[in-house]
């Protein structure tokens, strides 16, 4: 690229983990903000309104966010997610 070329950030990818399992057939079933089909793929989707993004939440504990523009974008996300894990599964303390 020439200098003086502007660069804009579309989307950050990042990963976290849990460190604990995650039954994902329960969180699909009682959450309405999620996608879960098991034979075509291993992750739930679980996709957040505001900052609009989407995290692949993985049976390991294993999360992936994307669609985020900044870091702390990306913390408030992986927080929000964490508070509703924690609403339907109680044994995950963090």
């Amino acid at each position: 690229m020439a200098l003086g070329s502007n660069y804009k950030i579309q989307n950050i990818v990042a990963t976290a983990s849990l460190g604990k399992p995650v039954p994902l057939t329960k969180l699909a079933r009682t959450q309405p903000n999620t996608e879960y089909n098991p034979d075509t793929f291993p992750g739930l989707v679980l996709r957040v309104k505001e900052p609009k993004s989407a995290v692949l939440v993985f049976s390991s504990g294993n999360l992936v966010c994307t669609g985020t523009k900044s870091t702390l974008q990306v913390r408030q996300v992986i927080d929000a997610v964490i508070k509703q894990l924690k609403k339907i599964i109680l044994t995950l303390c963090f």
